[in-house]
């Protein structure tokens, strides 16, 4: 079952912003508890269409049924559709936003076959085509949802520096729920966990 109860989830939202109301959980000071509205079907359907893809269904649902982020893993989730407003500063999140929507990047395949932990010795964006970046963790790490493949649906992480290429989570509900019901865990007490 992929349908979100859309309600809900924004009143666990709103239940976790009163419960944190100096946004001291990781990532909040960024998504400040903020969930846009959702997507209109046809909407997600010409995004599909301009880039060649069908989105793992427990994220399409998410965007139709609960919003299109921000409220989110990490420092929030990305839009589908629409870039952060323009600031004065370039953002390393920006450039990935971007570059996953270069045209075919996202309907390629996504070769991985198994993790690659530790360091990356290669540039990074090589193992991104047919995964979309779902949210920042910070210090150049990102969370990227699987598009196709043995491995589509799943969440991976990719943190060039230190951790590698792997995977997080069996698929974006569990990913997204496991956040809904994490404990208050500040930048103060926890460090910078999602």
């Amino acid at each position: 079952m992929n349908d979100w109860d859309g309600d809900g989830v924004r009143a666990r939202i709103r239940e976790m912003a009163a419960q944190d109301p100096g946004r001291e959980r990781f990532g909040a000071d960024t998504h400040r508890y903020e969930i846009s509205p959702p997507l209109p079907e046809a909407e997600i359907r010409a995004f599909e269409g301009a880039h060649g893809i069908d989105l793992p269904e427990e994220y399409r649902s998410f965007v139709a049924e609960v919003g299109d982020g921000p409220a989110g893993p990490g420092h929030g989730l990305m839009p589908l559709t629409a870039a952060r407003p323009e600031a004065d500063e370039e953002w390393a999140v920006d450039a990935e936003w971007r570059e996953d929507r270069l045209p075919g990047r996202l309907a390629e395949p996504f070769t991985l076959t198994e993790p690659l932990p530790g360091r990356i010795g290669r540039r990074a964006d090589v193992l991104t085509p047919g995964t979309l970046m779902l949210a920042e963790r910070g210090c150049g790490s990102f969370l990227r949802l699987v598009l196709n493949g043995a491995r589509a649906g799943q969440v991976w992480e990719l943190d060039p520096d230190w951790g590698g290429f792997v995977p997080v989570s069996p698929g974006f509900r569990t990913w997204y729920t496991e956040w809904l019901e994490s404990p208050l865990k500040t930048r103060h007490t926890a460090g910078a966990t999602g």
